[in-house]
């Protein structure tokens, strides 16, 4: 059991442990593919612009890709943009695959370049 060791852990300190839910198996296995594509160095800002003009309206992950350029040079800038939710793909429907639908990500609000005490003073007035 791969928490055996934090268990055992807890109980030398007299804590206890338990462990609360488990991830779907086909969630966790997109979730893994994806992680290998979170480095920034993935990301081609000229590709991601033509991505997102590609999954403009939802279409088939493939298509979309094949419409911007290389599978093998676009795919990966792909991966990474949902990675972080730059496009949304349900990530639980199944495997990734070629027939996967992908879509925008809805606006939302962003932090003041980035520093959440300027977005507070914003809000704030």
């Amino acid at each position: 059991m791969k928490f055996q060791a934090t268990a055992a852990a807890c109980a030398r300190v007299d804590w206890g442990s338990e462990r609360v839910g488990v991830l779907d198996p086909v969630l966790a296995a997109n979730l893994r593919w994806l992680s290998g594509y979170r480095h920034p160095r993935v990301r081609r800002d000229s590709v991601a612009v033509e991505l997102r003009a590609a999954f403009a309206r939802p279409r088939g992950l493939l298509a979309g890709v094949r419409a911007v350029g290389d599978p093998i040079a676009v795919l990966p800038v792909l991966f990474h943009l949902i990675r972080r939710r730059e496009l949304a793909v349900d990530l639980e429907a199944g495997l990734l695959s070629a027939a996967t639908q992908v879509r925008p990500v809805p606006v939302v609000a962003k932090e003041v370049g980035g520093d959440a005490d300027a977005s507070a003073a914003v809000v704030a007035g």
